[in-house]
């Protein structure tokens, strides 16, 4: 009888794609769907914030208390494995390197440590994604930024890009197999292609001549890597009208601190410019870093209220050992912190009601899941809508023409 294994996801979406490799090698083991029911779990941990260490570390504290067999893969192999392995938390550890030899490590007999290399793209094409309603492709691994406050580079390693003919193959597989939605991640997506004499628009032009392929959304970009080759595929049909951009502050000399590569008056005029052309736009903020004066904190926030921005991907500061900002003096007493984190949300809650009420044109749906009666999905801007009808219209794409904008997501009866 074979094992059965659970794998449990934590972090970004690239961990969701990582997972479905993991998942594709495991042929002499059973897949459940809870840990309750597994005799091993793998752990595919993030390491970005100590949150995220934390909810993985409780996590495999209450497994060991079900005497469950836990494995940690992921980003939290490098910076906790070790530590997790010596205190007989986990049986054994591996690196993103080793996701295609999961089936035979998962068949050893004695504990194990195997980070592998941080210079590998994965090999499998992940063929199977029925589960979900939309396809989570990774084009890239690794990072060549360092910003004074991530530990993402060293625990992905350097930006490297997919091969392109692998990257469409697997779409066309996929969306003959009736997928239409693509969500492209990686670690730096905007990097896609330095190596390769390629980039992300040619990309992205080249995915979108595929037939099936209806719509295209991306991960996280960096305002740098927005070049003209990029703005001039905004009027697609096929690309998804909303854009994540990774601010992370609007102060200049803050983004100074935190090494960026970006600057105040570039970033604004680029989403003045994209928002011109009728997308929503998300960002990253990063609040309580080292140097972050109440003078500081103040200048960012009138800067911030002037950025169209709808969705907000913010968070606390979260000290990394290892990274530049780890030295830096200047600490934002935590609950500063998230006082300031609360006023951004707020902010950021009454731009995206105002975006959705200003924007009453058809929206595009891709529905994804059903609860309490209702069937929701989010639109071409990434905003969620609740639907109310009499048919099942799971995994459909639908138009919806009239809708009511709540402060919760928008409602509409079909």
């Amino acid at each position: 009888m074979k094992k059965k294994v659970f794998l449990k996801t934590f972090g970004c979406r690239t961990n969701i794609y990582d997972s479905s490799v993991m998942a594709q090698n495991l042929v002499d083991f059973d897949l459940v769907d809870s840990e309750l029911e597994a005799d091993i779990v793998v752990v595919n941990s993030c390491t970005v914030t100590n949150s995220a260490d934390s909810s993985a570390r409780t996590y495999i504290n209450a497994l060991n208390r079900q005497n469950k067999k836990v494995i940690l893969a992921g980003c939290g192999a490098f910076s906790k494995g070790e530590s997790l392995y010596h205190d007989k938390k986990i049986f054994g550890y591996f690196g993103h390197s080793e996701k295609k030899n999961i089936n035979s490590l998962l068949q050893q007999k004695e504990r194990f440590a195997q980070l592998g290399d941080l210079s590998s793209l994965d090999e499998t094409i992940v063929e199977d994604f029925s589960s979900k309603t939309k396809a989570f492709i990774k084009i890239q691994e690794g990072c060549d930024f360092r910003c004074s406050y991530c530990i993402i580079p060293f625990v992905r390693g350097d930006a490297r890009s997919q091969d392109e003919e692998k990257i469409l193959a697997q779409i066309t597989n996929l969306a003959s197999n009736g997928f239409g939605e693509f969500v492209l991640t990686g670690t730096n997506l905007g990097s896609y292609g330095k190596d390769t004499n390629s980039s992300i628009a040619t990309l992205l032009k080249r995915i979108s001549k595929i037939s099936g392929v209806k719509r295209i959304r991306l991960g996280s970009l960096e305002p740098v890597q927005i070049d003209d080759s990029f703005k001039e595929i905004l009027t697609e049909p096929w690309l998804e009208k909303h854009l994540h951009i990774a601010l992370q502050h609007t102060s200049e000399q803050m983004l100074r601190l935190m090494r960026r590569r970006s600057f105040l008056k570039e970033d604004r005029a680029l989403f003045e410019h994209i928002s011109e052309k009728g997308f929503s736009l998300g960002t990253d903020f990063i609040v309580g870093h080292p140097g972050e004066s109440e003078a500081l904190w103040q200048d960012a926030l009138e800067n911030f209220k002037t950025f169209p921005i709808t969705h907000l991907h913010g968070f606390s500061y979260s000290k990394r050992d290892g990274t530049h900002a780890a030295t830096l003096k200047g600490e934002v007493n935590g609950a500063v912190a998230k006082k300031r984190l609360k006023i951004l949300e707020e902010i950021i809650k009454d731009k995206n009601l105002a975006f959705r009420k200003n924007h009453q044109n058809p929206l595009l749906v891709l529905v994804e899941e059903s609860k309490d009666g209702l069937q929701s999905g989010y639109d071409q801007y990434f905003n969620k809508i609740f639907i109310q009808s009499d048919l099942d219209l799971h995994k459909e794409w639908v138009v919806v023409d009239h809708f009511e904008a709540r402060e919760e997501g928008n409602y509409a009866t079909l």
